[in-house]
């Protein structure tokens, strides 16, 4: 879908606003304009201060990406001969053994991610960067590719480039309101009038939160500010940088310290993240002057020497040439910080065409910017945007109390070494299940996702592993495996196989879709046929209009106009009652309602060889395959309680989805766990249910795939109903192989069936790093590690590959899945 050429206003004219003005022109859009409160040749916002380091290497497969882009972006942009990226590289050291690890791990991202990066001796890291403390340094991570963005200077090359191709520009303007009409907008208000508009893209960096304001839509980002320093000269850089405040010497991470150093000709350049969280309320600043330049501006603020003395002293013993200098200037910056430490992109949830692309520093912001490009146009960006969805937060991480309190956290860690599984120590228990008392009296041990408590396994259990027969006794895990684990997990997992066990799936997201439109939204929606009689539920998935996975849910048909709707994140919200929201006004008789269900329900996954015997123990109704067969749901009474039993399981054993409101939870798990004891009953944990879930190769949405992988790569063909047409997606996937794509989710099998990976690892076939892990756990069923991974189309079930973990080659077999009960036999009961 190519959209039609619309107006646009963007508000900010930093490093993000004027990039995307330039990737929309540069794909036939110039009816565009960009307003800033600023002076165009300094707005005065972050970019205006920015030290520009771009480390391109990150966890997050799609940040990395956004970084690569800008690279090669600031490369190609240039005038009189001089990029606006100078590409000296990027070295990241190690001072202690545990961080010397962490680039390890770090390596592994740049290998999964297709960056160019390679580990380095301490004798070679003195080779990179001579100036370094030789007694202090035990190795690094080189990446040649890696520099400093000119931010400044790019912003005023995009500026004069885009002017010549029609984009307006409106400096020294404050944007006051947002003018809408019948949800939509329609124009941006300022002192001198309104600018009118079909889009607005509010790229306003710490001023977000208050245009997000104007709309009523709340932006979770924090503007904190962050220490820089220059020094006077120091001998060793004199006549070395060309110009004067260049650079040669790659850009140093001192992460042990939360410092990072470059070059300004023959000056250092020192940022500082050690100190305490020094959080600002954009709103206070005022008006941004007319007159702005390097030393006032409203994003610089005093600088606070007593609270960056720890890292003076701290710089001097990491690279003595310091000692004979002294600070020169330094200033404490404002930047954005967020809960989660990620961007904020996409469209207000409840106004058509405001869109946001804030908390983006100089590092990713030409990707960013093309994403957003992409979307405006297209509809579909290329990178998939899920870690950076404005949407993604749940309601109540959208308070100010937990906005602030966790994205001063995010401060605080931003170097520190970050588990997978870590979970945020404050604030805890804002969400639990009406389970969460008796899981307590189990000695549940519960991480944290979407705000809810989640038991990953229960210490109530521990006993029942000396039981564990010798081929389900766990293996001995390396440290960092070990960390948010217990083996524990094997004995949950064992008696879900051969007995019975009881989970919490509560934090699983439930929708309420109804009224007389609901099938049309969600046939037009779902590659599945939803339109089946009551009583039906079909696992199906959600496309983008370039056939990408955009999720994956279960339909539960329980009323000719009602369903209820199992999916990932509040991003799936946002979309599907924008959906109905379109539906209705091209066709109000045909009206659908959207709302979410999930904190007013609950629900238990009761399931194991044993389950028919505990059910049918406490409910008159049939549970017998004729009475409730696979993937059918009805209403049921279990110990005088109204549930929705649904015939699914993630666990790959019989049994049922158990949904009741959250008034009657308590009594729910006392009934089962009743009925149950006879039948050796437990309670699991994720822990178990993760294990299980990849032994039978069940996929999870943002994690196995993304937007970027097709049904067909993703093994998700089934899912999409043959014949069908006219779903979101359906035209994109016609013509594409279905037995052949270029490339497919593996089952991969750990040859030595005790060395563990955690995911986002390289994996390497033939020599090469060809394709990266998703999922990983042991797979206590079968006594060895399985994991699930990326790999081209041609690799074949047999074949040997290799895992890197921690720059250790783990050996592994790709393997036919699923692995267990191919022929469904233990599902179908």
């Amino acid at each position: 879908m190519i959209a039609p050429v619309q107006r646009v206003v963007i508000i900010g004219a930093g490093i993000v606003g004027t990039n995307l003005a330039d990737e929309l022109v540069s794909r036939g859009w110039n009816d565009i304009t960009v307003i800033d409160q600023g002076p165009l040749d300094m707005p005065g916002g972050s970019t205006s201060h920015a030290p520009g380091l771009v480390f391109q290497t990150n966890p997050s497969k799609a940040m990395t990406q956004f970084a690569r882009y800008t690279v090669e972006k600031f490369l190609s942009l240039e005038k009189d001969g001089q990029s606006c990226f100078t590409q000296v590289g990027g070295l990241e050291i190690a001072t202690t053994p545990a961080r010397l690890e962490e680039l390890k791990r770090k390596h592994g991202y740049a290998s999964s991610w297709g960056v160019e990066a390679r580990l380095v001796s301490a004798e070679e890291c003195l080779q990179l960067y001579p100036h370094l403390n030789k007694d202090l340094t035990l190795g690094g991570l080189h990446i040649p590719s890696d520099g400093l963005a000119l931010a400044a200077r790019a912003v005023q090359l995009l500026i004069e480039r885009t002017r010549k191709a029609g984009v307006k520009y409106l400096g020294s303007t404050l944007v006051t309101g947002v003018e809408q009409a019948d949800g939509h907008v329609t124009g941006v208000t300022t002192p001198s009038g309104t600018v009118p508009a079909d889009i607005i893209v509010s790229c306003a960096g710490f001023w977000g939160v208050e245009v997000g304001a104007m709309v009523g839509l709340p932006i979770p980002l924090l503007p904190m500010a962050h220490q820089y320093v220059k020094t006077t000269a120091i001998p060793e850089l004199a006549n070395r940088n060309n110009p004067p405040n260049g650079a040669s010497l790659p850009i140093l991470r001192y992460q042990d310290q939360d410092l990072y150093y470059r070059e300004h000709g023959d000056q250092y350049g020192i940022g500082y993240y050690g100190h305490k969280p020094m959080p600002v309320v954009a709103s206070s600043l005022g008006e941004t002057p007319k007159q702005v330049d390097e030393k006032n501006m409203p994003s610089r603020l005093k600088f606070t020497y007593e609270d960056f003395d720890p890292a003076w002293k701290l710089s001097q013993e990491l690279l003595p040439a310091l000692q004979k200098s002294e600070i020169a200037d330094g200033f404490n910056g404002i930047f954005s910080f967020t809960p989660d430490g990620g961007s904020l992109v996409g469209e207000s949830p409840t106004v058509d065409g405001f869109y946001v692309a804030e908390a983006v520093w100089v590092t990713h912001s030409a990707g960013i910017a093309r994403a957003v490009a992409e979307v405006l146009t297209t509809g579909v960006s290329t990178i998939d945007l899920a870690e950076c969805d404005l949407s993604r937060f749940e309601e109540v991480q959208l308070t100010k109390a937990y906005v602030s309190e966790t994205s001063a956290q995010n401060f605080v860690e931003v170097y520190d070494i970050v588990h997978p599984l870590q979970p945020k120590e404050s604030p805890r228990k804002l969400r639990v299940s009406p389970f969460y008392a008796r899981q307590q009296e189990l000695s549940g041990y519960f991480l944290e996702g979407g705000a809810w408590e989640r038991p990953y396994w229960y210490d109530a259990n521990a006993d029942l592993v000396k039981d564990l027969p010798a081929e389900w006794q766990p293996v001995d895990r390396d440290a960092w495996s070990s960390r948010y684990y217990s083996p524990i997990a094997a004995a949950e997992a064992w008696k879900t196989r051969t007995a019975v066990a009881m989970y919490d799936m509560t934090p699983l997201r439930r929708l309420e879709v109804s009224g007389p439109g609901a099938v049309d939204l969600l046939q037009r929606l779902c590659t599945g046929d939803v339109s089946k009689k009551p009583g039906a539920v079909t696992y199906t998935l959600l496309l983008n209009e370039n056939g990408g996975v955009r999720s994956d849910i279960t339909v539960a048909r329980l009323e000719t106009e009602r369903f209820q709707v199992g999916c990932n994140s509040p991003v799936d919200l946002a979309y599907l009652s924008r959906e109905a929201r379109w539906q209705a006004q091209k066709n109000p008789s045909r009206w659908a309602h959207v709302r979410d269900i999930t904190g007013a329900t609950c629900c238990v996954g009761l399931w194991g060889p044993r389950s028919r015997d505990v059910i049918t123990a406490v409910s008159p109704d049939d549970f017998t395959n004729k009475g409730l067969r696979y993937f059918r749901c009805k209403r049921v009474s279990i110990a005088g309680i109204p549930v929705t039993a649904m015939r699914l399981s993630y666990v790959g054993e019989l049994g049922w989805e158990l949904y009741t409101s959250a008034e009657y939870g308590l009594r729910l798990w006392d009934a089962l766990w009743q009925a149950g004891q006879p039948h050796g009953v437990v309670a699991a944990g994720r822990s178990a249910f993760n294990s299980l879930r990849l032994e039978k190769g069940y996929r999870a949405w943002g994690t196995d795939m993304t937007t970027e992988h097709d049904p067909y790569e993703a093994g998700l063909a089934f899912a999409v109903k043959e014949g069908k047409e006219d779903f979101i997606g359906q035209a994109a996937l016609v013509g594409r192989p279905k037995e052949s794509p270029a490339r497919r989710l593996r089952c991969l099998t750990v040859d030595d069936g005790r060395s563990m990976v955690m995911g986002k690892e390289p994996v390497f076939y033939d020599g090469k790093p060809s394709g990266y892990v998703t999922s990983a756990a042991f797979g206590f069923t079968f006594g060895k590690p399985v994991a699930y991974a990326w790999l081209p189309g041609t690799t074949k079930e047999g074949e040997a590959v290799e895992i890197e973990y921690f720059g250790r080659k783990i050996p592994a077999t790709i393997t036919a899945e699923p692995l267990y009960d191919p022929t469904m036999s233990r599902l179908r009961g």
